[in-house]
């Protein structure tokens, strides 16, 4: 079996993905599979009739390979995205799809399908400038959570904490960046500094961790500084996992949970989902439970290679 990881640092990201990518090539050489990294920029696509003729590694022809790993989430270019549909239609498996990856790294857009969907999720608006701080605190309330569209690790996430601090924080931003496209959340105050990641896998949710912030941070991000702890997969939890992953058609996701006094509600959806800390906090090999999955999918079974159930 052959894949390629499609994967390049971004300046955003506070925490490259260089685990990830280490654990993905180290369980590959125990299971025999060819694995490659490459950027998006290492090919050239041409729109032709002549299957895999159409796509050149490094100016050359390639054979295909039978799946792809993009792991570039919200950082995915339009150019890496190009590239991930020319490879479906090729009739390469890739994990996730291309419109799972689009839909998910807008934030917006996700919230719409889960609402859709019946699923519990914080109320949201979208920002537009002049902004009616009124028309926010009677539909959210303060303090109230700002992010960018699209962002990870925790970037592009705000806290506001009240009307005064927010209207010129909006003011600021009309001024220097009038089209930047931002969205507001009701503030989960039983979540305040921690949240819920729970890993699926082709419609499993196969671990779950509580996430605390440090230092009294509201963001409870791991690539922040904050600290991971194991917790139990309640029944509500896998529902809410599972039901979202399934919305926005993620065959590997992390579903961020956050706690709403007795239940939960779903705060985003991650298509390249890091798991450094979830492996040392759960007793689980990540890369190994992905493989096993592509091989199903692909029609290659192999019971030896079969990953543990985890509870």
């Amino acid at each position: 079996m052959r894949g390629w990881i499609i994967y390049k640092d971004c300046a955003n990201l506070l925490k490259p993905e260089r685990y990830e990518i280490d654990r993905f090539m180290e369980e590959a050489a125990k299971q025999n599979i060819q694995l490659e990294v490459y950027a998006p920029e290492d090919f050239d696509l041409k729109v032709t009739q002549g299957g895999d003729r159409s796509i050149l590694l490094h100016g050359e022809r390639v054979s295909l390979p039978d799946f792809v790993l993009p792991r570039m989430g919200s950082s995915t270019t339009y150019f890496a995205l190009a590239l991930i549909r020319h490879l479906e239609r090729l009739g390469v498996y890739v994990v996730n799809q291309s419109h799972s990856i689009e839909a998910v790294k807008d934030k917006l857009f996700t919230q719409q399908i889960l609402a859709q969907e019946n699923l519990p999720t914080p109320n949201t608006m979208l920002v537009k400038f002049p902004v009616d701080v009124e028309l926010v605190k009677k539909s959210l309330g303060f303090p109230v959570v700002i992010k960018t569209l699209s962002g990870t690790q925790g970037s592009g996430v705000f806290l506001s904490k009240d009307a005064s601090e927010f209207n010129d924080l909006m003011q600021l931003i009309e001024s220097t960046a009038q089209n930047a496209n931002i969205i507001l959340q009701e503030f989960i105050k039983a979540s305040h500094g921690r949240d819920l990641r729970v890993f699926t896998i082709g419609g499993r949710a196969v671990a779950c961790f509580e996430r605390v912030a440090k230092d009294g941070d509201f963001k409870a991000n791991y690539s922040n500084g904050g600290s991971l702890k194991p917790t139990e997969m309640t029944p509500e939890i896998e529902w809410l996992a599972t039901q979202c992953s399934r919305a926005v058609g993620l065959d590997v996701a992390g579903i961020d949970l956050l706690f709403d006094t007795d239940h939960f509600k779903i705060c985003e959806a991650n298509s390249s989902p890091g798991f450094e800390g979830l492996e040392k906090v759960v007793d689980i090999n990540i890369p190994q439970e992905i493989f096993h999955f592509i091989r199903i999918r692909l029609g290659l079974f192999d019971n030896t290679a079969k990953p543990k159930a985890k509870a």
